[in-house]
């Protein structure tokens, strides 16, 4: 819940082109501290790109970012999580060999002072981080399951697709951000699971005292259900912003995405 009204992240003139195509054009967003905010359009309309470019995968080709004042601009990913950005994907990035703890483990290596190979292999050398560190994944899997806590020893391929999106939600929130992209989260879920997945992206905010959210969804429940403020683009241009019902009886936005929903 957005317990007050400053401003986390601002984009400004945001643009990137490749080659001749233009996949976000002069868009400007601003995200409130604490909030859980939509982004929202047809595929290709630039939503994941903004993503690409807020965690330093992209640099923007004209336009700002900026989080709590300072550009995120050309800072290499490793800056950009360590100011406090995490991530998922829309397809799986789990490593579905390693253990469910140890795929949760490796969020961690961003906040911590050991490097990622140490953090997943070398334990004995850091073992009092190790230990705090241990309980904080076994908390967060708890938030989430507790039937996967019993399952934090087996392979992660293991699971099914609602407890991989569950353990690669908790994996950001090991890195202890202060803004979480979920990209896509219930892509490839039953109803049912959609419903359970709202219910752990409520209970994500709980956990967090002021963590803000940015969630690219094309379910529209979910974003109906969870988001108080949603952008809508169209080929990579602003349309829209409000809430959800001032967007979704918008007719441009109706004509360029809810409309075709039905």
């Amino acid at each position: 819940m957005n317990t007050n009204n400053s401003t986390l992240l601002t984009t400004q003139d945001l643009s990137i082109a490749f080659g001749g195509l233009v996949a976000v054009d002069h868009v400007d967003m601003e995200v409130k501290r604490g909030s859980i905010m939509g982004l929202i359009g047809p595929n290709g309309s630039g939503k994941t790109t903004i993503f690409n470019m807020i965690t330093g995968l992209y640099v923007p080709t004209g336009g700002q970012i900026l989080m709590d004042g300072d550009s995120l601009v050309g800072k290499p990913p490793y800056q950009i999580a360590r100011k406090g950005v995490a991530r998922t994907f829309q397809t799986s990035r789990l490593c579905l060999d390693l253990s469910v703890l140890d795929n949760v483990f490796i969020g961690m290596h961003a906040r911590q002072k050991q490097g990622l190979y140490s953090a997943v292999f070398n334990r004995k050398l850091v073992s009092a981080e190790i230990g705090t560190a241990y309980e904080k994944v076994f908390d967060l899997l708890t938030i989430f399951n507790p039937e996967i806590v019993k399952r934090a020893g087996e392979p992660a391929g293991r699971l099914p697709q609602i407890d991989r999106r569950r353990v690669e939600i908790c994996r950001a929130m090991a890195a202890e951000p202060r803004l979480l992209l979920l990209d896509e989260p219930s892509a490839g879920m039953t109803p049912e699971e959609i419903t359970e997945l709202m219910s752990d992206i409520r209970k994500v905010q709980e956990a967090s005292e002021d963590i803000t959210i940015i969630i690219v969804e094309h379910v529209m429940s979910v974003i109906r259900s969870i988001t108080e403020h949603v952008v809508v683009l169209n080929f990579g241009r602003k349309i829209a912003e409000g809430s959800f019902h001032e967007v979704s009886t918008n007719p441009e936005v109706r004509a360029a995405y809810l409309g075709k929903r039905g």
